[in-house]
């Protein structure tokens, strides 16, 4: 594909130009970041659900299993059903039920970012926002 010319462009066209892709590049990043709240929020959702019903019925990990084949079947194109994902969206439910670490929402991590920190701190109080009060 050539480049098309710029002789005979009006004035103002480049900066004009410059300030479009500027604004599709903020809208693209925008829908990015609402898209992973969206997902953030709906794996803590199915997090609280899951240890919901392990606690209510006894789930086990053969319905993880379970679980997680049949997501994978209705969502064939979609990614983050795993067995594995399933248990890291309980195991965030459980240790960040407020969705937050550190002093920002989870929302705004990308989800990989959200299992690497609860799997590599392991000390509950690092994960807490700074400065933090409790309420009693």
């Amino acid at each position: 594909m050539t480049k098309p010319q710029t002789l005979g462009l009006p004035a103002g066209y480049a900066e004009w130009l410059t300030q479009l892709k500027n604004r599709i590049a903020q809208a693209r990043q925008r829908a990015t970041l609402a898209v992973n709240a969206e997902l953030v929020s709906l794996y803590g959702q199915i997090g609280r659900e899951i240890l919901a019903r392990q606690a209510e019925q006894g789930w086990g990990a053969k319905v993880i299993d379970r679980l997680a084949h049949d997501l994978k079947d209705a969502f064939p194109d979609m990614r983050g059903f795993s067995t594995r994902n399933l248990k890291y969206m309980a195991y965030f439910a459980e240790h960040c039920p407020e969705g937050l670490i550190g002093q920002q929402p989870a929302a705004q991590l990308p989800w990989f970012h959200i299992v690497t920190l609860l799997t590599k701190l392991i000390d509950p109080a690092e994960r807490e926002p700074v400065g933090r009060v409790s309420v009693a």
